[in-house]
């Protein structure tokens, strides 16, 4: 990215300000990327521990299988999960506070006798993989928002803090190089007059 400016002292404070401003900003906006990586990790590893206490419980009970043809997929179902927003490093992200289920009334002596604890069983499954599908969504929110510090981090410490001093060491020369100019041709008109003096005196 070419910093546009102009060859003057004016420009020159004005670059110095922003260069200011964006050193001042880095430590901060590092930290920020550094918190993220480490949140997004942890979501991370949440989801997966409910992903393994998910498959585990699925194992426990893989000897039922033949027996869910006889449950009826009706008596139990998620009605509304419970989502609040809060910030985790300065990034909104939903966080679970619970699981509505409804259950639909069954008549006990004519189901099987494993009825209740198969209801209970797909709650379990049930708010297992909405935890691990929220834990999920926090990871991709947190993780997006990394990646665009990260770019910022980038943008300042390899683009624009480089260029902006790159710039003002332009300007700097510039000014140095007219100012010399400047004395030069000084001189050289102090010299022309007194040299005109030296000839109208003789």
């Amino acid at each position: 990215m070419a910093i546009k400016f102009q060859y003057n002292k004016t420009a020159l404070g004005d670059l110095y300000k922003q260069l200011k401003v964006r050193r001042r900003a880095l430590p901060t906006i590092k930290s920020k990327e550094s918190a993220l990586r480490m949140e997004v990790k942890r979501a991370k590893n949440i989801a997966g521990k409910f992903r393994t206490q998910l498959n585990e419980l699925t194992a426990r009970h893989d000897y039922m299988m033949a027996m869910w043809g006889e449950f009826d997929p009706e008596l139990v179902r998620i009605d509304y999960v419970r989502l609040a927003e809060g910030k985790v490093a300065g990034v909104r992200v939903p966080i679970l506070e619970g699981i509505d289920f409804s259950e639909k009334e069954y008549d006990l002596f004519s189901s099987p006798a494993w009825t209740a604890d198969g209801v209970e069983l797909v709650k379990k499954i049930g708010g297992l993989m909405v935890e691990s599908e929220v834990c999920m969504r926090r990871s991709e929110l947190l993780d997006r928002a990394r990646k665009k510090t990260t770019q910022k981090v980038n943008l300042y410490e390899k683009v624009q803090i480089p260029g902006y001093e790159e710039a003002i060491l332009k300007i700097k020369r510039f000014l140095e190089d007219e100012e010399n100019l400047s004395k030069s041709s000084q001189k050289i008109v102090k010299q022309r007059h007194k040299a005109q003096e030296r000839r109208a005196v003789v």
